[in-house]
């Protein structure tokens, strides 16, 4: 009877805690959301989009947002890493406040305005290293 009750028990604490994280995972991608990273991808996209033949576009959409997999996985594990489940809670409240909500939905233009420079940056730094590694 103990040994029914002892993994009753550790069966109702492993859903629970399982649970608890998968709470966690879920407000870690409601975050990422909110921060504007998805929106930072949509611009290289737009940019990348115009690339390929009109045909091909959907299938290669397809194969685009699947590639980005691995790239939300990361930054998912980060913040499970790094910020506690409240932490997290905490910054999704500042992202729904006015102020964030702005911040969010400058981020895909902030992105956009600073692309060519950045673009003209990493030309530079090409240089830059070239220089310097001879």
């Amino acid at each position: 009877m103990k040994k029914l009750l002892l993994i009753f028990v550790f069966a109702l604490t492993a859903n629970l805690v399982s649970a608890q994280d998968d709470a966690f995972r879920n407000d870690v991608k409601k975050l990422i959301e909110m921060t504007g990273s998805t929106s930072q991808i949509e611009v290289a996209k737009k940019q990348v989009i115009g690339m390929i033949p009109a045909d091909k576009q959907k299938e290669f959409l397809k194969e685009f947002d699947e590639s980005l997999k691995p790239v939300f996985k990361t930054m998912e594990d980060f913040y499970l890493e790094n910020y506690t489940h409240q932490e997290v809670k905490e910054i999704i409240k500042f992202y729904e406040t006015p102020v964030g909500k702005k911040m969010t939905s400058k981020a895909g233009a902030l992105t956009e305005a600073s692309l060519q420079s950045i673009q003209e940056w990493s030309m530079s730094l090409q240089s830059m290293i070239m220089k310097y590694a001879q």
